[in-house]
């Protein structure tokens, strides 16, 4: 076969694969739906027109012996085939060959397409009216093209990560669950509880005048008593003495077989307190004021001594405060009163030596008395005298009856002078100071006796007083729930503590096993 032969075969062929090809996209929807842009950008067979070279385009390359190689005829429109060195007969011939097949699988695919479209029933089109038909020189437009089918996607297989993402979820929860359900239903004793409420509770009777006012209060609460009630039953002092009581550790050690609830025996007493704050719960509503309790024990019997024992030490330590107040409430008004008996046992001490000493009650008594007895002697003389005027008007200077009236007005003289003596008002100075002063003392200690007497009313008043404040401010403390006895178990809560451990242990299980494909991921 000469060259000339060769070149005329591979032309032909060409032609024959640009023709198959035209009429494959003519019978392809999704070809023929392609905008007119999509086509004019699609390379130009050769044959199928003439091809332009644009200045943009570059310069066709020249082989070594100057010619231009062969076009192809899968160049773009336009530009013109690269020229290249010239083929030898054996590759024309197996690119013919390959053509020729190529042209032939082509035919078979759109003579099946042509006999697969013909087996359809097909609808001949509407003609359109006159006015609207197109113009016959005028391209038709594409139909538009549907969305391309998507390929189907692969079925996702289990991969190493996950199975071990399963063994970790078997190992880190599943299984820490089950030991913790299992130890709950076979192991962990029942316990009972015992509950107790009560409150603090002040009285406010008030005085007379306010009930006959009508603006007294029977009784109310105080919140700060309160306050201190319910840090009390949370210290060690309580704890400590209720266990000296009843004995704590017995009483909470019967579970030999559940470890983890029970008091292990031959601990501290903050090991005692530390379990006390588990098995005693106090719930304190500040806003009522008002406090309950619920004590948990393995013995129903052993639960409700707990909330006895509470109780009693709560009722007495409010009633120690309640004593405290009340004693720093009388405690002034009492030394008070002390002192004012002191002092009026004093004042009437001295009265009693003055008196002994003096031999006499009252000196203000006895100088009445002397005046008394002065004025009755004055009123004799003058009498006595009056009687001497007349007898020496009457009778001879020699007239016993004269020297006798005579007499008498000498004793009485003598009398009042010895009176008026005693009374600090005669020529003897030193015998009437001596009365004065004595008066004078009299009278100093009896200012300081009424002084004495006037002090202890009015300090017994106001202890009086002090006391009846106090007593109407008692505190006492009130149960409104008295300690009860269970008769069912209610506790431990096995299924709140096994789903709260599932629910933990899937936290952080989560949280690992989130972290490790963050560190994953990052490498």
């Amino acid at each position: 076969m000469s060259d000339s032969t060769k070149s005329e075969s591979d032309r032909s062929a060409r032609l024959t694969d640009g023709a198959d090809k035209a009429s494959s996209d003519a019978n392809d929807p999704q070809t023929a739906a392609r905008p007119d842009h999509e086509a004019a950008q699609k390379p130009r067979r050769i044959g199928a027109g003439p091809a332009v070279r644009t200045k943009t385009d570059p310069a066709p390359a020249v082989g070594s012996d100057g010619a231009e190689p062969p076009a192809t005829g899968l160049e773009p429109a336009g530009v013109r085939p690269p020229q290249g060195p010239p083929r030898s007969p054996e590759m024309k011939a197996a690119r013919a060959a390959k053509a020729e097949k190529h042209a032939k699988k082509k035919a078979a695919k759109a003579e099946a397409k042509a006999e697969a479209k013909a087996a359809k029933p097909t609808q001949a089109p509407t003609p359109a009216p006159a006015a609207v038909q197109p113009d016959a020189a005028q391209p038709a437009k594409p139909a538009a093209a549907g969305p391309a089918p998507r390929p189907p996607v692969a079925a996702a297989r289990a991969k190493r990560r996950h199975w071990v993402v399963l063994l970790s979820f078997l190992i880190c929860v599943a299984l820490p669950a089950g030991i913790v359900a299992a130890y709950l239903w076979t192991r962990a004793a029942d316990q009972y509880a015992s509950s107790v409420g009560f409150s603090v509770r002040k009285e406010e009777v008030g005085s007379a005048v306010e009930i006959l006012g009508g603006i007294t209060a029977l009784s109310g609460s105080s919140s700060s008593d309160t306050d201190i009630l319910y840090e009390f039953l949370q210290s060690q002092r309580l704890v400590a003495d209720i266990n000296d009581e009843i004995d704590l550790w017995a009483i909470w050690g019967k579970a030999p077989d559940d470890p983890w609830f029970r008091l292990n025996p031959g601990g501290s007493i903050e090991d005692l307190m530390a379990y006390w704050e588990r098995m005693v719960t106090i719930t304190y509503d500040s806003g009522a004021g008002l406090i309950d309790v619920r004590a948990l024990a393995f013995d129903p019997d052993d639960a409700t001594a707990i909330s006895e024992a509470l109780f009693d030490r709560s009722s007495e330590m409010i009633n120690n405060l309640s004593a405290i107040a009340r004693e720093d409430a009388i405690r002034y008004a009492r030394e008070e009163l002390e002192t004012a008996v002191e002092r009026l046992k004093l004042a009437r001490e001295a009265i009693t030596r003055f008196r002994n000493a003096n031999q006499m009650v009252d000196p203000s008594q006895d100088t009445q008395v002397q005046a008394g007895l002065l004025g009755t002697l004055q009123g004799q003389l003058a009498e006595s005298l009056i009687d001497l005027d007349i007898l020496r008007d009457t009778t001879r200077d020699n007239d016993p009856r004269l020297t006798q009236a005579q007499r008498r007005v000498e004793v009485i003289q003598d009398r009042i002078a010895a009176e008026r003596q005693k009374m600090g008002l005669g020529g003897d100075a030193q015998v009437g100071e001596v009365f004065a002063n004595l008066v004078s003392e009299y009278e100093r200690l009896v200012v300081d006796r009424e002084f004495a007497e006037r002090t202890y009313i009015s300090a017994l008043a106001a202890f009086d007083a002090s006391q009846a404040e106090a007593r109407r401010k008692s505190r006492y403390l009130a149960a409104h729930v008295l300690p009860t006895r269970a008769e069912t178990s209610r506790f431990p809560e096995r299924g709140i503590l096994l789903a709260l451990t599932t629910l933990f242990l899937f936290l952080a299980w989560g949280i690992l096993t989130l972290l490790g494909y963050a560190l994953r991921d990052r490498k």
